[in-house]
């Protein structure tokens, strides 16, 4: 099978369960974000060691955000094709973030004023995923269905990138834990 079919050479692309737009509409601009910010936190998860529970979080995170694609990447008169968990965000991958933000938070000190990133490599990988996903966050906008768990699912996630940003800054239990060094 080849990579490239061609299709896209007049400047438009398939989505998720039929139909086509140009590759510079809302939906492309919305999904492509998010693939953007996905290949961001896999940038930050290359920096931590592999097997761990950041690791494990950072991929399922990865996996869901093919999930969210695809439910930016369908047609609203689709949407009833799609299904939760697997093409459609769902509360519970809020919730599980939520979940995450809670645990990581109490794993340091809270920062009482403005942060200036680039403690180090690994903190600043966080960051630049951060603000990927506040990007992305902001492209779905124009997008957005009504009852969609997808902007709320991009607001947690901007969070846990912060959190673990912070986490993995010098004076950090998790810093001195995580690191591949």
């Amino acid at each position: 099978m080849k990579i490239y079919t061609r299709k896209g050479d007049d400047g438009t692309t398939g989505l998720f369960y039929g139909g086509r737009v140009r590759k510079d509409s809302e939906l492309p601009t919305a999904y492509g974000e998010v693939d953007e910010a996905q290949a961001a936190i896999g940038l930050a998860r290359s920096a931590i060691k592999s097997g761990n529970e950041i690791d494990f979080l950072l991929i399922q995170i990865l996996r869901d955000l093919w999930v969210l694609m695809a439910e930016l990447a369908t047609l609203p008169e689709n949407r009833e094709k799609l299904e939760e968990g697997k093409s459609l965000v769902s509360s519970e991958m809020v919730t599980n973030l939520e979940d995450a933000i809670d645990k990581f938070s109490k794993e340091f000190v809270m920062p009482e004023e403005f942060v200036v990133p680039g403690q180090n490599e690994i903190s600043s990988r966080f960051d630049l995923a951060r603000t990927v996903v506040r990007r992305a966050e902001r492209a779905i906008l124009s997008v957005e269905v009504e009852g969609s768990f997808v902007l709320p699912y991009l607001n947690r996630l901007s969070d846990l990138m912060w959190i673990l940003a912070r986490s993995h800054e010098e004076d950090t239990l998790i810093a001195k834990i995580d690191t591949k060094d």
